[in-house]
């Protein structure tokens, strides 16, 4: 079911995504050559303890995962594409980095995402990182009310593909609210004019997940968390916290 969240609910929600974005901002800077994905952790942690937030992914464990997710963010190193689990990897010159985070403040749950390269780039991964964002933007340009589920699908997938990258099979956004996952799933590709009508007070997480290598396929890794690119390639993941709202999208998650 579908929860339609109230004006006030949604300033709640922002509440706790601009911790979301704060924190991502800090592992942003933090994310140098020779730290580790545990110290970019650590960063996150003291973020939201700062300012009373607690972590939706720590202890997460969905019904595909063998343990529960002992970080507070996702870190997804060249060619993982999400879920990375952090660990003592020391972070190289040229490796493209995905974040994910969450915050839960009041009740309420803030998610998004970014990514980047640590030192220098190489330009391919900045055109992946580009367009990712590009796709993010299209997603949300076509959450406003009279639209459907699948036009933000259509807006994202188009980029992706127009781009010649693949989109990882079986994942996507969903709703957000007291619970970092809830109805309805929002996927990265569809057909225009299909699925659940868009609705003032609906919010969404939006979220491109694209694949340099431009195959769709994935592996999950010995963590049972980590899905990896099937070709090798590098991948990107951009994501927001969006409210569909009768004067248009609202993102929640982007720092002010």
């Amino acid at each position: 079911m579908v929860e339609l969240k109230t004006d006030t609910s949604i300033d709640a929600m922002e509440a706790a995504g601009q911790i979301v974005g704060r924190a991502l901002s800090a592992v942003r800077d933090a994310a140098e050559v020779g730290v580790s994905l545990l110290d970019l952790d650590e960063v996150a942690r003291r973020v939201l303890r700062e300012a009373g937030a607690r972590s939706p992914f720590l202890g997460y464990r969905p019904s595909f995962a063998p343990t529960p997710f002992p970080a507070v963010i996702c870190a997804s190193v060249n060619d993982a594409i999400v879920h990375g689990v952090p660990n003592g990897y020391r972070l190289r010159d040229g490796d493209l980095v995905s974040i994910d985070c969450g915050a839960e403040l009041d009740g309420w749950v803030g998610d998004s995402a970014i990514s980047f390269v640590v030192g220098r780039p190489r330009a391919e991964d900045l055109r992946l990182i580009e367009t990712a964002e590009r796709a993010l933007m299209a997603g949300i340009e076509a959450a406003v009310v009279g639209n459907r589920i699948g036009d933000i699908a259509h807006a994202v997938g188009s980029v992706c593909r127009a781009a010649g990258y693949g989109i990882l099979d079986g994942f996507g956004g969903h709703g957000v609210g007291r619970r970092m996952h809830e109805d309805p799933p929002v996927p990265n590709e569809g057909r225009p004019g299909r699925g659940l009508p868009l609705r003032h007070g609906m919010v969404l997480a939006i979220e491109p997940m694209l694949i340099a290598g431009g195959t769709d396929g994935y592996h999950v890794s010995p963590d049972g968390w980590t899905l990896r690119t099937n070709d090798g390639s590098r991948a990107a993941h951009a994501e927001h916290t969006v409210a569909i709202t009768k004067t248009g999208p609202r993102i929640l998650t982007a720092p002010r």
